[in-house]
């Protein structure tokens, strides 16, 4: 919710109705956006997160944390057609996302190198595991759109920072004429803005109503 609820923020607050795709380290999920105050899930992960699966690319790669800048780093030299990674649930109707076997695809890749060939080749690696990343969001988004009326797009999330997913989702809503709005770097990662974003336009609880909620609540 507050990764939604950061494109309510100024400056140029999103007012919905939108569409918005959730894209961090925990979740990963398309949303109808109807009100400030709640969101309709129209697909999510299956099983890894795409922050997580950048994350774990990246540890494989030996590329330290977080996974998803230090993956766009090493990226930024290499070529994304030099290896030939799955891009799941394409080919699927509906709209979850599943990024298990992309890792697995990593891990495989890397094994069958040598040690001197996975250095030679790490940023290859690098933009080609991006890519198939990037590419199964945008794959959905633009699936997702084709089955609605929608005038805007939002992206939220740690991922939403990833600048191949801006650049993608920003030609894919130029090509269909639509609004996106894109949040700054410092509001895709958890932080305590969106979060009291999301408070705003809930009914407030009063005192001592809350104090037995769970985290979960």
């Amino acid at each position: 919710h507050g990764h939604v609820a950061a494109n309510f923020l100024e400056p140029d607050p999103l007012d919905p109705p939108f569409l918005c795709l959730i894209a961090s380290g925990g979740h990963t999920l398309l949303a109808e956006v109807t009100s400030r105050d709640g969101f309709e899930i129209l697909g999510q992960t299956l099983d890894d997160a795409a922050g997580e699966a950048l994350d774990k690319g990246a540890r494989l790669l030996g590329l330290g944390y977080p996974g998803g800048p230090a993956i766009q780093r090493e990226a930024e030299d290499g070529d994304a057609d030099a290896f030939e990674f799955p891009v799941a649930m394409t080919r699927d109707p509906g709209l979850d996302f599943s990024f298990s076997g992309l890792k697995t695809a990593l891990l495989y890749t890397i094994r069958d190198l040598s040690e001197g060939e996975l250095e030679r080749r790490r940023a290859d690696i690098a933009a080609s595991y991006e890519a198939a990343v990037v590419g199964q969001l945008v794959a959905k988004l633009d699936r997702a759109l084709d089955a609605g009326d929608w005038q805007a797009v939002a992206l939220g999330g740690g991922v939403a920072a990833n600048a191949l997913l801006r650049e993608r989702t920003a030609a894919l809503c130029e090509e269909r004429e639509l609004r996106l709005k894109l949040v700054p770097d410092e509001l895709c990662t958890d932080n305590a803005a969106m979060i009291a974003s999301a408070a705003r336009f809930l009914e407030p609880v009063a005192y001592p109503d809350y104090l037995d909620w769970t985290a979960a609540a």
